[in-house]
C-alpha cells in the first residue's frame, strides 16, 4: 500500500518538473490504473472536496447535482460494461433527485454488476448511491450515513415531529400559543406536504434501489430492504444526518458489506487511490472528480478551468443567466420567510380543533 506519505513523496518528487496545476494526475491515475488492474473491473472514482472546502461558496459543487451526470457520461465512454463497474465513493450527499438520476444512470449501464467501495465517507446521498451495488465494500474507518432527507439544512422528519408537538401542546393549554408563536411564524404553506413528500420519495428510492439490486431475485427482497430503509431513515435512532454508521451495524441491519481489510492487496489498492484522491483535491483546484481506469477526466475546479496534461478535461460552465438554484443537501431548499398571517390562521385553526368545531 502507498501510505498518504509515499504519495505525497511522490507528487513532491514530481513538483519540481512540472508546473503547479496537473502535478498529482499521472500519480493518481497510476493508482485508479493499478486497482484496475488488481480487479479486472471498470474503476470510476466519484470524489468530492466536501471535507477541505466547506465555505458556503463551495456548497453546491462539493454536493451531488445533475452537472455529475456528465462526469459519468464521461467517465463511461469506451468502457466494457460487461466487466461490471467498481465505484469508489467519497461524497457529502447532495440533491436528492441527482442522486435518483445518478443511480438509474448506473443501473442502465452496469445493470447490477456493481461494487461499491467507500475508502473513508459516503453520506446521505452518497449512501444511496452505494446501496446501488450488490455488494459495498468498507474498512473499519469508513462509514455511511442516514437518508432522512433535509429542508432548508432542517431534517423533514423533525419539522413534522415539531407541528405536531406544537398541535397537541396548543390543544392541551391554549395559552401555549404564544411560546409556539416565533417557530410556527416560520411555517410557509405547503411546508409539511413538502417534508412528508420528501420523506416519501427517500425511502421510496432506497427500497427500490435494494430490491433491483443487492435484494434482486430473493424471495425477502421487500422485508429487507423496508427493514434497512426505516433504519437510515430514523431520526430517532440516529438524532443527526451527520451521524456515522460503521460497517458492523449496517451488516447487523442487512446490508451485504465486504470487509477492505480481509483482501490486503485491495485494501493497498484502494487507499493508494483514496490518498492519490485527496491529495489532489486538498492541494489544487478541484471541488469534484469523476475518473475512470483510462484517466478521462471530468474534474470541477474552483474559479478557473486547469487543463491537465494528457486528460481530456471537462469543466463544467454555467449558461449566461442561468439560474442558481439555492443549495440543499437532499431536496431543494424552501425559502422560510416570517408569515405573520400564516401564524395568525393557523391560531384560529388551533383554536377550533380545541372547542371541537
Amino acid at each position: 500500500m502507498a501510505t498518504f506519505g509515499e504519495v505525497l513523496k511522490e507528487i513532491q518528487d514530481v513538483q519540481s518538473q512540472r508546473q503547479r496545476e496537473g502535478v498529482a494526475d499521472p500519480i493518481r491515475r497510476k493508482y485508479i490504473a493499478q486497482l484496475h488492474q488488481l480487479t479486472g473491473r471498470n474503476v470510476v472514482v466519484y470524489y468530492s472536496a466536501f471535507l477541505h472546502r466547506q465555505g458556503p461558496e463551495h456548497f453546491l459543487t462539493v454536493q451531488i447535482n445533475d452537472e455529475d451526470k456528465h462526469g459519468f457520461m464521461a467517465a463511461f465512454a469506451g468502457l466494457d460494461f460487461d466487466r461490471g463497474l467498481d465505484l469508489v465513493l467519497h461524497s457529502p450527499g447532495g440533491d436528492i433527485a441527482a442522486t435518483e438520476s445518478i443511480i438509474d444512470y448506473l443501473r442502465s449501464k452496469f445493470s447490477t454488476n456493481i461494487r461499491a467501495i467507500v475508502p473513508q465517507i459516503s453520506m446521505s446521498g452518497g449512501t444511496m448511491i452505494a446501496l446501488a451495488g450488490r455488494e459495498i465494500v468498507m474498512g473499519r474507518h469508513s462509514n455511511l450515513g442516514p437518508i432522512d432527507p433535509q429542508l432548508g439544512g432542517r431534517p423533514a422528519i423533525a419539522i413534522l415531529e415539531e407541528f405536531e408537538r406544537a398541535r397537541n401542546d396548543i390543544a392541551a393549554n391554549p395559552n401555549n400559543a404564544f411560546l409556539w408563536q416565533p417557530i410556527l411564524q416560520q411555517y410557509v404553506p405547503t411546508l409539511l406536504s413538502q417534508a412528508e413528500h420528501a420523506i416519501k420519495w427517500s425511502q421510496e428510492i432506497g427500497r427500490k434501489t435494494l430490491i433491483e439490486g443487492m435484494f434482486k431475485d430473493d424471495t425477502q427482497a421487500d422485508d429487507k430492504a423496508s427493514a434497512i430503509v426505516d433504519f437510515l431513515s430514523s431520526h430517532n435512532v440516529h438524532r443527526a444526518h451527520g451521524r456515522h454508521l460503521h460497517r458492523n451495524e449496517l451488516r447487523a441491519k442487512g446490508l451485504n458489506i465486504a470487509d477492505l481489510e480481509a483482501d490486503p492487496a485491495l485494501q493497498d489498492a484502494v487507499l493508494s487511490v483514496h490518498h492519490a484522491c485527496m491529495l489532489t483535491v486538498g492541494n489544487y483546484n478541484a471541488n469534484k472528480l469523476v475518473e475512470n481506469h483510462n484517466g478521462i477526466a471530468h474534474m470541477k475546479v474552483v474559479g478557473i478551468a486547469v487543463q491537465m496534461p494528457n486528460i481530456p478535461i471537462q469543466v463544467p460552465v454555467p449558461m449566461p443567466g442561468a439560474p442558481v438554484q439555492p443549495p440543499s443537501p437532499v431536496m431543494p431548499q424552501p425559502k422560510l420567510p416570517t408569515k405573520p398571517s400564516l401564524w395568525q390562521r393557523l391560531r384560529i385553526a388551533l383554536r377550533l380543533l380545541i372547542l371541537g368545531k
